[in-house]
């Protein structure tokens, strides 16, 4: 059964693939949102993640040029700013849990990336 049209998310095209730079992140204009997108794939599983450009400590749109790696256990981008880290899963920060990025679905359509 096809879930109904109003449950399914609206998906937006942010970018092309060949935009995408591998193991690191590029940013894009999405309605108005800057939104940071990471294309690893190396990665076990999902290999491409959206969250939010912008860092919650400084206010500053530069998680797009954080550094990505591991930390336990779970993929990360750091802040170029104060170098803590956020999940790409969630958004969530391991140093302060109340700091916290956007995040959305994103998926690769044939060429496009498209993020929900």
């Amino acid at each position: 059964m096809r879930a109904p049209a109003s449950l399914q998310p609206a998906w937006l095209h942010a970018c092309d693939r060949q935009d995408l730079v591998p193991n690191s992140g590029v940013v894009a204009l999405v309605d108005g949102m800057q939104v940071a997108l990471f294309y690893l794939p190396d990665a076990a599983g999902q290999s491409l993640y959206a969250v939010s450009n912008r860092d919650p400590k400084s206010g500053a749109n530069v998680i797009g040029r954080g550094i990505v790696g591991h930390l336990g256990g779970d993929l990360v981008v750091a802040s170029p700013l104060y170098k803590q880290h956020f999940r790409l899963a969630d958004g969530s920060c391991v140093q302060y849990p109340e700091q916290r990025l956007r995040t959305w679905q994103a998926r690769f359509n044939g060429d496009a990336v498209e993020i929900a």
